[in-house]
């Protein structure tokens, strides 16, 4: 069947992703669930091809999943992560959260449970991710600025007795499992045989998003702090080469 034929409750039901495209072109699924999406669209006077554009585009797999990000410098690789940091705290965040103010009726206690907690947990992460770019990633980027010749040797020198890329990394590890809270009080994102079509996209964008953050993790652990160690490493040594010249 045509997709715009299609229910919007059936659509969610098809694919959860639907819900989060919708919602960003202002249709909240959970208030016209036995609609199609042509009434929804004639509703809300939107756009019809568009919005199905939307649509499939939101189903598409993630190219960004592809990037040879190994190949790449520290500092795009530092541009890649602070979108990332973007997206999550302007978009995803954002959308769970209203998505959890909104539930209702036999999910109630879990809703209460989960409005107390989950605005906790996004103060930390972002505060945490806050910190990093403040940071860590400020670091890197000294450093890469450093070893092309662009730093002054006393900024330099004052900044790396400060900083240490393997501190960082161990600290880092401290925060890799951010969401133990949440994947404890949802029962590991289990929801029970009477949940509403909310609660199911609430748990399984509550999953995915734990999966982004450990692929985002991966990236700076394997990626991200092996080149900033080996680049600290070669500007500690372009230190050295200097003082003994002087």
């Amino acid at each position: 069947m045509e997709i715009t034929r299609r229910k919007i409750g059936e659509l969610v039901d098809e694919n959860y992703v639907y819900a989060y495209a919708l919602y960003y072109l202002g249709i909240r699924f959970y208030e016209y669930p036995e609609d199609t999406l042509e009434q929804v669209c004639r509703q809300r006077g939107l756009n019809m091809s568009q919005v199905v554009h939307r649509l499939q585009s939101a189903v598409l797999p993630d190219k960004s999943s592809n990037l040879a990000l190994e190949e790449l410098p520290v500092d795009l690789i530092i541009e890649y992560l602070k979108h990332m940091h973007h997206v999550f705290v302007r978009h995803k965040l954002p959308y769970i959260a209203r998505l959890i103010e909104t539930l209702e009726g036999p999910e109630t206690p879990l809703a209460d449970d989960l409005r107390m907690v989950f605005p906790l947990f996004v103060e930390d992460f972002i505060l945490h991710i806050h910190e990093e770019e403040d940071t860590l990633f400020r670091y890197i980027a000294l450093l890469h600025k450093a070893s092309h010749h662009k730093v002054s040797p006393g900024r330099l020198y004052f900044q790396m007795e400060k900083h240490s890329v393997q501190r960082y990394a161990v600290e880092h590890d401290i925060h890799d499992d951010e969401m133990r809270g949440i994947r404890e009080i949802t029962g590991g994102y289990h929801w029970g045989p009477v949940a509403s079509q909310r609660l199911k996209v609430i748990f399984l964008e509550l999953q995915a998003f734990e999966q982004e953050l450990q692929m985002h993790a991966s990236i700076e652990n394997e990626i991200l702090f092996p080149k900033a160690l080996r680049l600290e490493n070669e500007v500690k040594s372009m230190v050295g080469q200097s003082v003994r010249l002087n």
